[in-house]
């Protein structure tokens, strides 16, 4: 199948698809034109790598979990060990979403939003930032 075919099947942009070829995450062979010619095993990669960065496992995670996924001897702890990290990296950028949010919403209810020029949410703003305080591990 054609970069088009296996674009529209895995779900990835054909220009997602180019880039994850340059960095050696897939390899389609060639057809005698030079075009990219995928096979089922390549969309399977593809279908693979887009799911995992809906996740939002980096590339190097992803490097690391197709080399696991095509490693028939591979021991499911190394699996776990590489979702486990970047679980914890998601439970630190919620952990930030919710101080951000907490803080917003504080401000928020400050201002009294009417005509007058003081405003809680620009001097929030002006002030520094308290230090965030990290869950304990």
């Amino acid at each position: 199948m054609n970069i088009g075919e296996a674009a529209s099947q895995s779900g990835l942009p054909a220009k997602t698809i180019r880039y994850y070829e340059d960095i050696g995450l897939v390899k389609p062979l060639r057809d005698a034109n030079g075009y990219r010619a995928f096979v089922e095993k390549d969309l399977h990669k593809l279908t693979f790598l887009a799911r995992a960065r809906a996740l939002g496992f980096s590339i190097q995670d992803c490097r690391a979990l197709l080399a696991l996924y095509e490693d028939d001897s591979r021991e499911s702890a190394d699996v776990k060990r590489i979702a486990q990290e970047h679980l914890k990296r998601i439970e630190a950028k919620i952990a930030d979403l919710r101080a951000m949010h907490d803080t917003l919403s504080h401000l928020v209810e400050e201002c009294a939003g009417d005509h007058r020029p003081d405003c809680p949410i620009l001097e929030g703003l002006g002030r520094p930032a308290a230090p965030a305080a990290r869950p304990a591990e």
